[in-house]
Parts: C-alpha cells; sequence; structure tokens
C-alpha cells in the first residue's frame, strides 16, 4: 500500500454518515449527549495483519479497533482511518477518528484502550478534534520508510521489519536515481495493475536513500501515494542498487507509464508508515 489499500469499502463520501449513524443507534439513555470526535494515533506491528482495511477473509487492524472501541464504550464505532496500509505494513503513527458519546476525557482513551489492544497495536495519543474533520480530506505529508539488511547473512532479529538483501547495493547510485522521482509525476508505472485510482498523478516532497553500516533506509514524502506505490519504488531502487538499472533509466520508467517498466515490488515487511504531518 503506498501502500495503501484499493478503495471497496465504505467510500469516503459516506463515512461521516456510517459514524454519526452507528454512534446514533447505541445512543440509548445518552442520546441527548452531543457527540464529540476523538482522534488517535495508532501503532502497529502489521506481520499478523490483513492490512488496515476491514477485509471480508481475515483480521485487520481497523476490525480490531472497532472491536476494541465499542467494547469501551458500549457503542457501535466505525473508526476512519487516514492510511490504509497493506497486509504486513507497520506503522508508527497512523490516525483515525471515531465518534462517541461517552464523557471520558479524550486523552484517556489511550489509556483504557491499550489496555485492552493486542500488544501488536497500541494507540501513541488520543485527542479531541473538530466533529467534521477528517483525516482522508485535509492536506498532509505522509512518510514512509523502506528498511533493507544489506548482508552476506540474514539477521533473525530483523527478519519481520526489514527486507533482506545479499546482493552489494550501490546507495550512492540508488540516490541518484531517487531524486528523478521527486516532485509531481504521473506514477503509472509505480503502481499496481489493480489500482481504483482515478488519477496516477502524484507528488513527492522528498526521497533519501542512506546507508546505515549493514542496512540501507529508503525514506520517502509525499502528498498522497498510489497502491503499492512506496514498495514498487523500493523495489526499483533495489535494481538500480544492484546494478540492472543505471539511475538515469528512472526517467524512463516514469515516462512509459507502463508497471512492466518498473522494478518488482518489494515485500510488505520492510515498510514502515513514520510520519504524518496535517496542515
Amino acid at each position: 500500500m503506498t501502500d495503501e489499500k484499493k478503495v471497496d469499502v465504505p467510500q469516503e463520501t459516506e463515512d461521516r454518515t456510517v459514524l454519526e449513524t452507528k454512534a446514533s443507534e447505541a445512543g440509548g439513555k445518552n442520546a441527548q449527549i452531543p457527540l464529540r470526535r476523538i482522534r488517535l494515533t495508532v501503532a502497529y506491528d502489521g506481520t499478523n495483519y490483513n492490512g488496515w482495511q476491514i477485509q471480508p477473509n481475515g483480521i485487520t487492524i481497523e476490525a480490531v479497533l472497532n472491536r476494541t472501541i465499542s467494547s469501551l464504550t458500549g457503542e457501535d464505532i466505525a473508526v476512519i482511518g487516514a492510511s490504509r496500509t497493506d497486509s504486513g505494513v507497520h506503522a508508527r503513527c497512523n490516525c483515525a477518528v471515531f465518534d462517541t458519546r461517552m464523557r471520558m476525557p479524550a486523552s484517556k482513551f489511550a489509556y483504557a484502550l491499550n489496555q485492552r489492544l493486542p500488544d501488536d497495536i497500541r494507540i501513541r495519543k488520543s485527542e479531541e478534534t473538530a466533529t467534521d474533520w477528517h483525516p482522508r480530506k485535509c492536506s498532509s505529508i505522509k512518510t514512509y520508510e523502506y528498511r533493507i539488511v544489506n548482508e552476506e547473512f540474514p539477521d533473525p532479529l530483523n527478519r519481520l521489519y526489514a527486507h533482506f538483501c545479499y546482493l552489494k547495493l550501490d546507495a550512492e547510485k540508488m540516490q541518484r536515481a531517487a531524486k528523478y522521482l521527486v516532485g509531481e509525476h504521473d506514477f503509472k508505472s509505480f503502481c499496481s495493475v489493480n489500482t481504483q485510482a482515478e488519477s496516477t498523478i502524484r507528488m513527492i516532497t522528498k526521497i533519501t536513500v542512506d546507508r546505515q553500516e549493514n542496512q540501507i533506509l529508503i525514506r520517502v514524502s509525499g502528498t498522497g501515494f498510489l497502491y503499492n506505490m512506496v514498495r514498487i519504488i523500493a523495489g526499483t531502487l533495489l535494481e538500480v542498487g544492484a546494478g540492472k538499472y543505471e539511475p538515469e533509466y528512472v526517467q524512463e520508467i516514469l515516462a512509459a507509464c507502463d508497471r512492466s517498466k518498473a522494478g518488482p515490488t518489494a515485500p510488505a515487511r520492510g515498510l514502515t508508515l513514520v510520519k504524518y504531518e496535517f496542515f
């Protein structure tokens, strides 16, 4: 994902109606208490989840949050998430909101929920926000990190949070290739063929590639990402680093608007959503 999930359910235009309906249905004796919107900063290890968005088969982050918050509040809660991260992708700072009539101080929701959530999901912050604030309908910059362990043999302690590559990678060439992706471009070549996006034009504000001893860290910031976009960028830069492509070839990949021209989709485990800036 983004590596963000394809939009199947529900559509953004329906999100607010869904929240209000579910909160109202469970209002009962508290129906006269005004609805409040609570904003959560959510961190999770995505290893054991089928991504963020609710799926017909398999457990997801969204489903666990809905169940846990509903149990706490006694309401039928449906959260709205900012990024629909893909299966196996991790996050330090995804954002979600939900509506409730519960009178608990907003800052205390984090403490109460963390007592009920599994160890691989944690609320890092909870706060009250405007009742019409929507995490996918305001301007933002998201930053993803893709981590690569680059040595002869894999490190078992990194197996869940980094992609292993035994080929010697040239981080300097990877950085030269990455600079061609900065700015507004048509990223159709860097998007899953199954995308449902109306437009494949996106803005990347910054990309860096840094070697830290035996690890290479690709850091990508942008105002929005297509399905599997960051992982395809990482897979393409891996091909450059291994010598299959010259850095300048990235320009041809962009111009082709053809998924087959770019590198493979790098494994999900190396990808983490690390920063979200709303403005």
